[in-house]
């Protein structure tokens, strides 16, 4: 229960769903995680919630400057807000677009711009960029959500190769179908296409990828860099 005893945290998106499980999963490990949300939230197992919209590069600035003034250099940073649309490219507004692209890889570039420089005075750190199955394999809409997920995929790949030097390792995660209320507010159709294309057959829980989040923060996973790692009941694998 201390695999990731001392290090300083900072995980978006941690209200609920797979923020949440992440969030929680590494407190009990021992990190000192501060939760962030663009909703307010509380918790008894954190070290502190934060209100972040991850599209506003002065909040994060702030956060990150308030972690590092509170308990010290960011150890460890979770890109996990995102959210979705279900437009195919023709009937994406441009509007639609950007709120999505803002999100999930806008969000991302602005948490490692602010994460990366208190890491490197801290001597190291791991970053966990929370992408999807649909950074890496195509359904039938979704357009800026698939565009904006593999860019998570490639933005993570050049952090790894970027901050090697500085003991800074980058990972993504792949979430498959997995049950929370960013899925719940899907069409049935929608979520059968994926549920359907799951060789596990069966959701996938919050807990399945913060397992995952866990060994890519920990020590554990020192020499490993620059990795994919799709949770996901083997929908890729097919």
């Amino acid at each position: 229960m201390n695999r990731l005893a001392g290090k300083v945290a900072i995980v978006s998106g941690a209200s609920r769903g797979i923020g949440a499980g992440i969030a929680e999963a590494m407190a009990a490990e021992g990190a000192h995680v501060i939760g962030c949300d663009i909703l307010a939230f509380s918790s008894d197992h954190l070290a502190a919630t934060r209100v972040l919209d991850v599209t506003d590069e002065t909040s994060w600035l702030e956060i990150v400057a308030d972690v590092q003034d509170t308990w010290g250099p960011v150890s460890i940073l979770v890109n996990n807000a995102g959210i979705t649309s279900p437009e195919a490219v023709h009937e994406t507004s441009l509007e639609v677009w950007e709120r999505v692209v803002g999100v999930d890889q806008t969000g991302v570039f602005l948490g490692m711009k602010a994460a990366i420089p208190s890491m490197r005075r801290g001597g190291g750190g791991a970053i966990v960029n929370v992408s999807s199955i649909c950074g890496a394999a195509a359904v039938p809409g979704i357009a800026a959500y698939h565009a904006a997920k593999g860019a998570v995929l490639t933005m993570t790949k050049n952090a790894a190769i970027t901050y090697a030097p500085d003991g800074i390792r980058a990972n993504a995660i792949l979430p498959g179908w997995i049950a929370t209320p960013m899925t719940a507010g899907q069409t049935d159709a929608v979520n059968t296409v994926f549920l359907e294309a799951t060789p596990l057959a069966r959701p996938g829980t919050p807990a399945d990828v913060a397992g995952a989040a866990v060994f890519l923060a920990s020590d554990e996973s020192d020499f490993i860099t620059g990795v994919d790692l799709p949770v996901d009941g083997g929908y890729l694998a097919r």
